[in-house]
């Protein structure tokens, strides 16, 4: 049965806070976990610029290497499904110390992997591993109050939004001073130091749930069926995150073509233009606090919309593009932490499995995101990824519609009719609008 989001979930059994923690976690704890967050996600990412580095280093072929990224993602995937709901289950602090300390492990491992067996072994428990990310969330919606849970929850995730962008650059610039192994060396001492601060600062909290491990487990896929809000949330949140995903599919292929002749670091660059998604989950963070959750996600489903007309013109205008990419990445952070915000407020015994749930469902999302990106933009180039990418906010705004207390109650009254046929004509004219603005740009090119 869900919880009214305005109450203040109780103390777990076995919970030890001290004074410093009674009304939610200080700034330094706060801080502390949101550099836990960005490190361990970004242990998944280290790989991707160094990929032809490791191949001519251990003689492998290009198709080898990439299986390095391949298998970290299956080894995260199958860390959402049974890691994740640990958090419920387990001391969270003896936990996430526990994975962090093994993920120093795993990172050193890699460091010194003398052939490709070795390397794809430990790249996959570390990707494996990387899902302490996302036990350290819940943890930091738990031990905040009510009042200030998005505030929180929107600092942590801008510190896993950081890292995503930064890895990539921090993992360059470290191979160009001492090798790939370097990078690898160094991410694991981080680690290490990472877990003897949160085993000093972070207090002791013991999940709830009464289950053993494999109904644990299963319970995961039952509290989709159970809780509607969650549901839709899941739904919101992987179409935002197909949407982020066609575009940085397929950006590469935009920014390497004929139009910008771009090099391999120079794209990556790029890519630090998504830090304004930090700013953003601050943002939707507080407005989550206010009860302003409805308002957040339609204009994030808006601009998510609005950023494809701009990035339909940035195939030809550098500063279009810049635009449609800062403006989306906002908009999908805005979605992402209202989606979190409302989730957690549901089941405080649950907040694990629900993550599970969420972001199984989210990076289902990306997954789809970016196998679409790549068969439309071999048959339909630029211009038919962007219409790609605006299908997809309008999907999000239909679903929300139809996911609202206040529409299912309107349409028992057969008013709901009027409301969504509001929504259609918003996303016809906008949808419209981009349209007009692709024909121009044909007629113009």
């Amino acid at each position: 049965m869900a919880s009214s989001s305005a109450e203040h979930p109780p103390l777990a059994k076995g919970r030890r806070i001290s004074p410093d923690h009674a009304d939610g976690p200080g700034r330094g704890t706060v801080l502390l976990v949101s550099v836990a967050v960005g490190l361990c996600v970004v242990s998944n990412y280290y790989a991707q610029p160094l990929l032809d580095t490791i191949a001519r280093d251990l003689s492998l072929s290009s198709s080898t290497a990439s299986l390095i990224v391949t298998v970290a993602q299956v080894g995260y995937a199958l860390g959402l499904v049974f890691l994740l709901p640990l958090g419920d289950l387990l001391e969270r602090r003896r936990l996430v110390c526990g994975l962090t300390l093994a993920t120093a492990i795993s990172l050193a491992l890699t460091s010194i992997a003398p052939n490709a067996g070795l390397l794809l072994t430990a790249t996959a428990v570390t990707g494996l591993l990387s899902v302490t990310a996302q036990v350290l969330v819940p943890f930091a919606a738990d031990l905040a109050s009510p009042y200030q849970r998005g505030r929180i929850v929107g600092t942590v995730m801008s510190g896993l939004v950081l890292g995503m962008l930064l890895a990539r650059t921090a993992s360059g610039a470290l191979a160009t001073l001492g090798g790939w192994r370097i990078v690898y060396g160094a991410a694991a001492v981080a680690m290490l130091a990472l877990t003897a601060a949160l085993h000093r600062t972070l207090p002791q909290y013991r999940g709830s749930a009464a289950l053993p491990y494999p109904r644990l487990v299963r319970s995961t896929a039952l509290l989709l069926v159970e809780e509607p809000v969650l549901r839709t949330r899941a739904a919101i949140g992987m179409l935002a995150f197909a949407c982020f995903s066609v575009l940085w599919t397929s950006l590469a292929f935009l920014l390497s073509g004929s139009d910008y002749h771009w090099s391999d670091g120079e794209i990556g660059l790029l890519g630090l233009a998504g830090a304004a998604g930090a700013v953003a989950a601050q943002l939707a963070g507080r407005l989550a606090d206010r009860g302003r959750t409805a308002l957040t996600t339609v204009i994030s489903a808006l601009v998510l919309l609005g950023s494809w007309g701009l990035l339909a013109l940035g195939a030809h205008h550098l500063a279009a593009l810049i635009a449609g990419i800062v403006l989306l990445d906002m908009a999908h952070q805005g979605v992402h932490i209202t989606n979190q915000s409302l989730i957690y407020a549901l089941r405080p015994e649950a907040r694990g499995r629900i993550t599970s749930a969420y972001m199984t469902c989210y990076f289902a999302g990306g997954a789809i995101g970016s196998a679409l990106a790549g068969v439309v933009h071999a048959r339909a180039g630029w211009l038919g990824v962007c219409a790609l990418g605006a299908v997809l906010p309008v999907a999000l705004c239909l679903v929300w519609a139809a996911g609202t207390t206040r529409f299912r109650e309107r349409r028992r009254r057969q008013t709901a009719l009027r409301d969504l046929w509001a929504v259609a004509s918003a996303a016809l004219m906008a949808t419209g609008l981009l349209a007009l603005i692709a024909l121009a740009l044909r007629l113009a090119s």
